[in-house]
């Protein structure tokens, strides 16, 4: 959670760079700040594949140098002294991003299927989490910026950038490649959290019980489920439901400071407003992870949250095709988009790893999904230009659409896992029939 909150801070915080005089420093035009956006996530699409690492690369290696490297790149947007520098340290971070977004993929390495949505949901909620206190670290730095001759932006890129490269070293000390290595935890207690895996690492093979305790990184890599994972509809399907979420969760946290500083408010007041939303979604998307686990669905949840923002994406879209003056109804509707597309977001990311029954197949399913999924920010980083404030109409139509699309892929999503299971339940009684109630005829069920 707390490796998210800076890799989503160090992400992010060029929205409240903006308003803290980046554009007019650098004398970027709007369409150089989107590229600036743009460049992020082109590369962060280009390196996806690199999830697949982490059963490749001992995890507290690999981790360690991703925190290291992006720690590093956000500092140095602090020195910024143009366009062109900065849009290369930009395309550079989402290179170092990209490499650590497999952390769900991660996360099963130490829990069940069912345990999983909660945990996702703190490494997520870090997100939310971020982006508030980004806004109220923000405000601190635009005021210290003022006393002090210092660029606020430039305060801002490096305190919020650096303490990453500090975490980096404890990450290769701390971080655990398997249950097995966990320092904090004594021999016991690693051979419980090991034993208590081994249904899951059983999952669609007969021969992988005998390995349960091996690290991830030091067993036979299977290409095979790495195709089948490719060809596989369920896996598309997630992959265009995290397309279509990405266009709100890529757009709102970075514009809206710009949004709210439309409605009328100062910069200070602005950066202030920004943060109770995300504060909102943060605990709304623990509760929503804890009631996934609880009674073990994923697409109720999708669809409830994919509606309520896309609820709130309308009431902004109308608000602003009647010019609607109510300041105060526009701001509270940006708090259930904010819940809705954060909890969207975690709900789709466990879903995807939850119904892969191998490692590869974990790791491939979340790489297309962030292939596929990551090229919404390319549609979202561009909706809010300000010639179309203060009410950005367009941007909120857009994300409205795109947050019903949500709803009916988790619907038909939900569809097609559920006559998978149909198949395989009655596939498991035919051979508890054959066999006499042998174990071995026991399918592999998709939670939906």
């Amino acid at each position: 959670m707390r490796l998210y909150l800076l890799s989503f801070l160090d992400r992010s915080n060029i929205g409240n760079a903006k308003i803290a005089g980046l554009t007019d420093d650098l004398k970027l035009s709007d369409s150089q700040y989107e590229w600036l956006l743009t460049a992020f996530y082109i590369m962060y699409i280009l390196f996806e594949w690199m999830t697949i690492m982490y059963q490749i690369v001992p995890p507290h290696i690999y981790i360690s140098i991703c925190v290291c490297a992006w720690g590093v790149l956000a500092s140095l947007q602090s020195l910024a002294t143009s366009y062109a520098y900065l849009l290369v340290l930009r395309a550079l971070l989402g290179i170092g991003e990209a490499a650590f977004v497999g952390i769900p993929f991660y996360l099963t390495f130490f829990f069940r299927r069912e345990e999983l949505a909660f945990r996702t949901g703190l490494f997520i909620s870090a997100a939310p989490l971020a982006t508030s206190f980004a806004s109220s670290l923000a405000w601190a730095i635009v005021k210290m910026g003022d006393k002090t001759g210092i660029a606020s932006w430039r305060l801002l890129f490096l305190i919020e950038g650096f303490p990453a490269v500090l975490v980096a070293v404890v990450c290769w000390y701390w971080l655990p490649d398997s249950p097995s290595t966990a320092r904090w935890l004594n021999r016991r207690q690693r051979k419980i959290a090991t034993l208590r895996l081994r249904k899951e690492t059983d999952a669609g093979s007969s021969s992988v019980g005998k390995q349960s305790s091996v690290p991830r990184h030091k067993k036979k890599f299977q290409w095979r489920e790495v195709l089948k994972t490719m060809l596989d509809l369920k896996s598309w399907l997630a992959a265009f439901m995290f397309f279509f979420c990405n266009v709100a969760f890529s757009s709102m946290p970075v514009f809206l400071p710009t949004i709210i500083n439309a409605m009328g408010f100062d910069r200070l007041s602005s950066q202030g407003l920004s943060a109770p939303p995300f504060l909102f979604a943060f605990v709304v998307v623990l509760l929503t992870a804890w009631l996934s686990d609880k009674y073990k669905s994923r697409s109720v949840p999708m669809i409830f949250h994919a509606l309520i923002a896309m609820a709130g994406y309308l009431i902004l879209a109308i608000a602003g095709t009647t010019r609607m003056q109510s300041h105060a109804v526009r701001y509270m509707a940006v708090y259930p988009i904010c819940a809705g597309f954060f909890s969207a977001v975690t709900i789709i990311i466990t879903w995807t790893v939850n119904n892969q029954s191998s490692d590869e197949g974990k790791g491939t399913g979340m790489a297309v999904l962030n292939v596929v999924g990551q090229m919404g920010p390319l549609v979202g980083t561009r909706l809010y230009p300000d010639v179309e404030g203060p009410y950005y109409v367009k941007g909120m139509t857009v994300c409205a659409v795109a947050m019903g699309m949500v709803v009916v892929l988790a619907f038909a999503l939900r569809v097609v896992l559920s006559r998978e299971n149909a198949k395989r339940r009655a596939k498991e009684v035919e051979g508890e029939g054959l066999m006499g109630g042998d174990a071995q005829s026991k399918q592999f069920i998709y939670m939906i």
